[in-house]
C-alpha cells in the first residue's frame, strides 16, 4: 500500500493533485481512497487530502505511515513531515519553502521550484502538475509515463485539454531526475 498526502494553500491545486493519483490508481485497477481536509476559505487556507493506493482493500483512509509527502508551502512541511516513514520521499515546493529549513536526514527530499516552473510555462495554476512530474519521477511506486497519459485522462474527462500541463509534468520530472 503506498499513503500519500498532498498539502498546501487552497486554490494551489493540492486536492486536484490527489484526485488524479486517486483516479491514475483506479484507472490502474486498484483499490484507492481519496479523503480531503480543508479549512472554510476557499482559497488561501489550508488544504490537503490523504491518499492510498493499493491491491488490497483499504481498510481506513487516513494515512498514518506515509510513503509521500507532497507539499508546496511551509506549513504543509511543518504539519506533516514526522508522518513520513523512513526512507520516504518529501517532495518540497522550492519555490515557497524557507531556504534556511533543515530536512530529517531518513528520508529523500526532492526540491521542485514548481510555482516559479508553473510561472515560466505561462501556466500558474500548473504547479501542482509540476510537483505530480516529480513525484512519478522520485517513487518506485509510479511510472512517469503512465502519470503523465494519466493526467491528460483525468482533464479530458472533464472536457479540459490544456497541452501546458504535459510542460509542466516534464519539468518536474526534469527537477526530480536532477536530484536522484
Amino acid at each position: 500500500m503506498t499513503e500519500i498526502i498532498c498539502s498546501g494553500f487552497g486554490g494551489q491545486g493540492v486536492l486536484v493533485a490527489g484526485m488524479i493519483l486517486a483516479d491514475a490508481g483506479m484507472e490502474d485497477g486498484k483499490n484507492v481512497t481519496w479523503y480531503p481536509s480543508y479549512g472554510s476559505e476557499m482559497r488561501g487556507g489550508t488544504a490537503n487530502c490523504n491518499i492510498k493506493i493499493s491491491d488490497e482493500e483499504i481498510p481506513s483512509p487516513y494515512c498514518h505511515q506515509l510513503d509521500i509527502l507532497y507539499t508546496l508551502n511551509d506549513a504543509a512541511i511543518d504539519k506533516f513531515e514526522s508522518q513520513l516513514r523512513p526512507g520516504g520521499i518529501l517532495l518540497v515546493n522550492s519555490s515557497l519553502a524557507r531556504k534556511d529549513r533543515t530536512y530529517r536526514d531518513d528520508i529523500k527530499v526532492v526540491m521542485v521550484p514548481a510555482t516559479d516552473i508553473g510561472n515560466e510555462l505561462n501556466n500558474p495554476k500548473g504547479t501542482n502538475i509540476v510537483m505530480l512530474g516529480a513525484l512519478a519521477c522520485a517513487s518506485p511506486d509510479f511510472d512517469v509515463t503512465y502519470m503523465r497519459g494519466a493526467i491528460d485522462h483525468f482533464f479530458a474527462k472533464k472536457g479540459k485539454n490544456n497541452p501546458k500541463n504535459a510542460q509542466c509534468f516534464d519539468r518536474g520530472v526534469e527537477e526530480a531526475r536532477k536530484q536522484l
